[in-house]
């Protein structure tokens, strides 16, 4: 099994100032559309294809892999994606919190598997060693951060 965390700052030294909701909206339009936040070419299609009261559907084409992909919202606070087809099983989290001083942080966790692959395989322990590294899902949330505050400069956010 893959088990990987990262928690950043929202509101580094030198950066512009979001607010929770401000926050919060980059991560429901990246939870929607993953293409106006993820490196160009690597997330090619993005479409929701399904939405109800409680979550919504989304297909996906990312790094080559189509997945699909049901997304809860928790307002102002957490998006989860349970990954119901694709190379992963599992759920992956992104968490707005206050820490004990009362700074907003951003938190990623996830608990996967990959399909058809034992637990501990090299091709896991692969995964592993990318979710943790500096190009993982750190370098995720924080471009997710930065594109959130360029759409915010544009007057779209």
């Amino acid at each position: 099994m893959i088990f990987s965390t990262a928690t950043i700052p929202v509101n580094a030294e030198g950066e512009t100032r979001l607010t929770r909701a401000q926050a919060w909206t980059g991560l429901e339009l990246k939870a929607r559309d993953a293409r106006l936040f993820l490196p160009p070419g690597l997330c090619t299609r993005c479409e929701v294809v399904k939405e109800s009261t409680t979550h919504f559907v989304r297909e996906a084409t990312i790094a080559g892999s189509d997945l699909r992909e049901i997304i809860t919202l928790e307002p102002q606070s957490k998006v989860t994606f349970f990954q119901a087809t694709g190379p992963r099983e599992g759920a992956i989290v992104n968490e707005l919190f206050e820490d004990e001083t009362g700074a907003l942080q951003l938190r990623f966790y996830c608990y996967l598997g990959l399909r058809g692959k034992e637990p501990n395989s090299p091709e896991e322990q692969a995964e592993q060693a990318q979710f943790d590294s500096d190009r993982g899902y750190k370098a995720a949330l924080i471009s997710t951060l930065k594109r959130t505050r360029e759409l915010l400069a544009e007057g779209k956010l």
